[in-house]
């Protein structure tokens, strides 16, 4: 008896890809399950990063305590990783390409785990801060491939739902995040916070490399070394001016001079790349409407947002005098409210289209963290749970939005790079908005080491106001999309 038409049913799920040019050969995998293990596997390093991300946020004042530094100056521990991030991911497009995404993405998985068990052996900032850069090397191969994996395994038309669902768990990550950090430096000890995601990250690598597709270019391009040279620098520098700023003795002329010089190394930079046929990130690529919106809306918005984590749990126990875990439980609603919402991208997207979507939501967004402006003493706990589920209802929504429209017009050839330069730019925004938010609280606050509480609470207020103002401006971003850009990906009609 033939059975040749019932293992075509059971078995045709494309699962790797040789990418030649703009040609795309299907090989069939014999695991019927592969295709939706996909999001699950994708999911777990979401989750990795985004639970190790915000689990420092409310150990934040209880760390800089046992380091001996001020609290707002652990914005480096903060920075420092999604820096990295912003500096590596660009290598990681050729990487995925040149060895395969599970080769890649295994590997990154145990360099973030062996980054996390060094993190929790540090006994000074410096050196936290170097073992958190070595961590942002796993973690920038591991998200744009994992992002990358989705793009190629499903079509567009089931990205907007595919996204949303691998988003849940790593919403899950800031949901129990700030709580768990608030648990683990209240019960134990600070350190262990970097232990969590070790037995996860064990989990993760084995099913990485029994299950996650392969896919690789047969090109062979040489890595661009220059390009990461220049780039890797410019930016490196350009974040460590933020984070300085004020908190050195270098005078003003010295940081204008390494400022100068950080500019010259970007422009540098794009000149290379406008030279190169295979540059480290094609700028070209920009010059597509949806794309260029994509990560324009990526850098402003979060550059305003980037820095809520942060400077959240100073203002409730800092200025509040709440104890850690009670931070936790405030901060809990907003992914709460996030994984909760979810559910309904896929419709409003399909109802509104992209534009008028990222146009209300970034003004709603940022009207929202102007909101936490008003929190204090007085504020009852329901009304800052309200405000916590409404900025994380209107964030959840940007953030996929803009995940999603990134793709509408790229070509299979062009999903690697695409990927790479949203996930660098989303990177490089939340290692600015850290300092950023950081910056700008500073500047309000007289005294930042004789502070009282109420003195540390009106800065926070006057830093949230800026920043939902910045976050309010970047709506421009959108307006030049079309009614119908990305309606390939939102199915608006």
């Amino acid at each position: 008896m033939n059975m040749d038409w019932l293992k075509g049913e059971l078995f045709d799920v494309p699962v790797q890809h040789k990418l030649v040019g703009t040609m795309v050969d299907r090989i069939q995998d014999p695991h019927i399950f592969t295709r939706k293990l996909v999001p699950w596997l994708v999911a777990i390093a979401f989750f990795m990063e985004s639970l190790d991300a915000t689990i420092l946020n409310t150990a934040v004042p209880i760390m800089a305590k046992a380091l001996g530094v001020m609290p707002l100056s652990m914005k480096s521990v903060l920075s420092s990783y999604t820096l990295s991030l912003a500096v590596f991911i660009p290598i990681s497009s050729w990487m995925a390409d040149r060895f395969g995404t599970r080769r890649v993405f295994a590997t990154a998985i145990g360099i973030f785990s062996l980054g996390s068990l060094l993190c929790g052996l540090s006994n000074n900032i410096q050196l936290l801060v170097f073992c958190r850069i070595l961590q942002g090397c796993g973690g920038a191969m591991m998200v744009p491939v994992g992002r990358l994996t989705l793009v190629r395994t499903f079509a567009k038309s089931e990205l907007v739902s595919t996204m949303s669902f691998v988003a849940i768990p790593a919403l899950i990550g800031p949901m129990v995040g700030p709580l768990a950090g608030g648990l683990i430096v209240g019960l134990s000890h600070w350190r262990m916070i970097f232990f969590v995601n070790l037995p996860i990250g064990v989990l993760g690598l084995y099913l990485v490399l029994k299950h996650l597709p392969d896919y690789q270019i047969a090109s062979r391009d040489k890595l661009d070394w220059v390009g990461l040279i220049l780039f890797g620098s410019g930016i490196a520098l350009l974040s460590y001016i933020l984070e300085v700023f004020g908190e050195t003795s270098l005078s003003t002329h010295g940081l204008l001079a390494l400022l100068g010089l950080s500019i010259a190394l970007l422009l540098s930079y794009g000149l290379h790349a406008s030279r190169k046929t295979r540059p480290l990130l094609r700028l070209g690529l920009l010059r597509i409407r949806t794309l260029r919106a994509a990560v324009g809306g990526n850098f402003f918005t979060r550059l305003g947002a980037g820095g809520m984590p942060f400077l959240l749990p100073l203002l409730y126990q800092v200025g509040l005098g709440y104890t850690p875990i009670q931070s936790g439980l405030l901060i809990m609603p907003q992914p709460l409210a996030a994984i909760f919402f979810r559910y309904w991208i896929p419709n409003l997207l399909s109802h509104f289209g992209y534009r008028r979507l990222l146009l209300g939501n970034t003004i709603f967004m940022g009207f929202s963290m102007m909101l936490f402006s008003t929190i204090g003493h007085g504020t009852a706990i329901w009304m800052i749970i309200l405000q916590a589920c409404g900025f994380g209802f209107f964030s959840s929504l940007q953030y996929t939005s803009m995940g999603t429209l990134a793709y509408a017009d790229v070509n299979d050839a062009e999903t690697s790079m695409a990927s790479t330069i949203l996930s660098t730019v989303q990177q490089m925004s939340l290692s600015f908005g850290v300092a950023t938010s950081s910056l700008v609280t500073t500047f309000f606050i007289a005294n930042r080491f004789t502070a009282s509480s109420d003195e540390m609470i009106q800065g926070l207020h006057k830093g949230f106001l800026v920043l939902g103002l910045v976050t309010i401006l970047s709506a421009f971003g959108f307006s030049e999309l079309n009614e119908h850009d990305g309606d390939n990906v939102s199915l608006h009609s």
